[in-house]
């Protein structure tokens, strides 16, 4: 067995299984996407550790972009109820692992990045891994992508302000947006559901992620 064959094993026993993580396909999937690829090289010995990881610096006013830690992304996988049936929109997919893990779950995956390189990036790791189901398309995260809509789950990779109006009127259904929502140690994950054309919202679990940008509330006017 490889270092990093090694190391996803013990990711998935210490990590994902100690923060009741249960879902055999999730564990199965994130025991055998290899993350290292996603990250930068000098992250890759850092790659399984309980931290989310820079992957792209913040530059020109661009804020950084990073790989969510492992258990709260499969936490939030949970909570959504993907089924092999499901399409899935991946907000923020970054540099495409969380993509490759959803195409192990899911029938279609849409990854999207407004990062040109990052989706750039996306596309390339994806192909070689052989993720044919998902396709990676650039573009506003809080717009999402009316093209491949509407779907069962949507997954917003890092914690928001707020969910746009938007990003539910792509949800079928009884589709499943999962987002944490809040920022530092008072975020939750948070499950919304369409049922009859309305959405509710059930609180999940706490979690600290990174921020995800282009959800934050507008400015209020101030005379």
């Amino acid at each position: 067995m490889s270092d990093y064959a090694d190391a996803r094993v013990r990711m998935v026993d210490s990590q994902l299984r100690t923060e009741d993580v249960t879902d055999y396909g999730i564990l199965a999937a994130m025991g055998d996407v290899p993350r290292e690829l996603f990250v930068p090289d000098r992250l890759k010995p850092l790659a399984y550790i309980d931290e989310d990881l820079l992957i792209k610096a913040a530059v020109d006013g661009a804020p950084a972009r990073y790989l969510m830690e492992p258990a709260p992304f499969a936490r939030l996988l949970q909570a959504a109820g993907i089924a092999s049936t499901d399409a899935v929109l991946d907000v923020g997919c970054g540099t495409g692992y969380t993509a490759a893990v959803l195409a192990r779950l899911a029938d279609r995956v849409v990854a999207l990045d407004s990062d040109e390189s990052l989706a750039a990036e996306a596309v390339r790791l994806l192909r070689d891994l052989g993720a044919a189901n998902v396709g990676v398309e650039e573009g506003p995260l809080e717009a999402g992508d009316t093209n491949g809509a509407p779907y069962d789950v949507i997954v917003l990779e890092g914690s928001v302000e707020v969910v746009p109006e938007a990003l539910f009127a792509q949800l079928a259904e009884g589709g499943r947006l999962v987002a944490v929502v809040g920022y530092g140690r008072a975020a939750s994950a948070t499950v919304f559901t369409k049922t009859d054309g309305d959405v509710g919202a059930r609180k999940a679990f706490d979690a600290h992620v990174p921020r995800l940008p282009g959800f934050e509330k507008p400015k209020a006017f101030v005379f």
